[in-house]
């Protein structure tokens, strides 16, 4: 693999991007791509890495879109037309290319998704513990701690000693949990409100909790901003240890999750407009389509060169062929 793609996809995981890797298993000439080659795609539909030629290129980043919104990889086979029920089989998506080449390729398709990503503000047995079960769970754990040090937080990721979450990469998929056990309660629950987390938490009795929203409602928190705040965060398992009150929390997390509330991030919003090439049938996206011609006041879109020009030669032919 491709070692600028490779410190690409440790970046975005380590920042929590979804991406997906696409990479050559098998190919036959005169196929530019070759087995092993491999690249990124990510959301915007971007692409860094090498797969092949202009036919392969369009189809793969398609596929690997509706991979990642679905979450799920998969292999393609991109060839003839004429080759596709035979290489078809469980598992396998055909995908039609006709650009004058002989050659044909299989790609395996894998999306990666970020894990859940945890930021814990505070200093306790409870924000130690749940850093280090998040960890075990492979969801990124960052502690906010003004003390700290990474030795006393084995369990997470990085450990930050100040309030500015823009450094935590907060987004709006993270899960803050305030844990400050009435130190900063307040100024950490007002940080976390100005965030897009999914999820706030404050561990605090009930009492505690009240008065800690009174305190921001004074503040001129709308009630839609303190609306986000679980507090007691956790699942009421009534009078428990510190180190449990981590379980509680981490299985109201868990619960949150399953119910779709902390979703896996999707592709971004960017439009598409797809048409399909007259003359091979290959569905080319609008906005990247190099080789286009208008006929009869509609333009026509094409994967090649080659395809322009058979268009161009018999226009009506190929026109009159699309659907209305």
């Amino acid at each position: 693999m491709n070692a600028d793609v490779l410190a690409l996809a440790a970046d975005l995981s380590r920042r929590g991007r979804p991406f997906v890797l696409a990479t050559v298993v098998w190919r036959r000439a005169p196929s530019s791509g070759k087995e092993g080659s491999t690249a990124l795609i990510t959301p915007d539909h971007r692409v860094r890495g090498w797969l092949g030629g202009a036919c392969a290129e369009p189809t793969v980043i398609r596929e690997a879109l509706r991979a990642l919104e679905e979450g799920t990889p998969r292999l393609l086979f991109l060839g003839p037309p004429e080759e596709l029920a035979a290489r078809g089989r469980e598992g396998v998506v055909t995908v039609p290319i006709a650009c004058q080449s002989e050659g044909a390729l299989e790609v395996y398709v894998e999306p990666v998704l970020p894990q859940p990503h945890l930021v814990v503000i505070g200093r306790s047995p409870a924000v130690g513990t749940l850093a280090s079960m998040a960890g075990a769970l492979g969801w990124r754990a960052v502690v906010v701690d003004e003390g700290g040090l990474a030795e006393d937080y084995p369990g997470a990721d990085r450990v930050l000693t100040s309030l500015e979450l823009s450094d935590a990469d907060v987004t709006e998929r993270s899960v803050i949990v305030v844990a400050t056990q009435g130190h900063y309660d307040e100024a950490a629950l007002e940080a976390a409100l100005a965030t897009p987390a999914a999820y706030v938490g404050l561990v605090a009795s009930r009492k505690r909790a009240d008065a800690v929203l009174g305190y921001l409602r004074d503040r001129g928190a709308s009630d839609d901003q303190l609306a986000r705040v679980h507090a007691p965060a956790g699942l009421d398992l009534g009078k428990i240890a510190h180190e449990e009150i981590a379980v509680a929390i981490l299985a109201e997390l868990v619960e949150e999750r399953a119910a779709g509330n902390l979703a896996a991030a999707s592709p971004a919003d960017v439009p598409t407009h797809e048409e399909i090439d007259p003359v091979c049938g290959m569905t080319v996206d609008v906005a990247s389509a190099v080789y286009r011609a208008t006929f009869e006041d509609t333009t026509y879109y094409f994967c090649s060169a080659g395809c322009l020009t058979r268009f161009e030669e018999d226009p009506a032919r190929f026109a009159a062929a699309v659907p209305g």
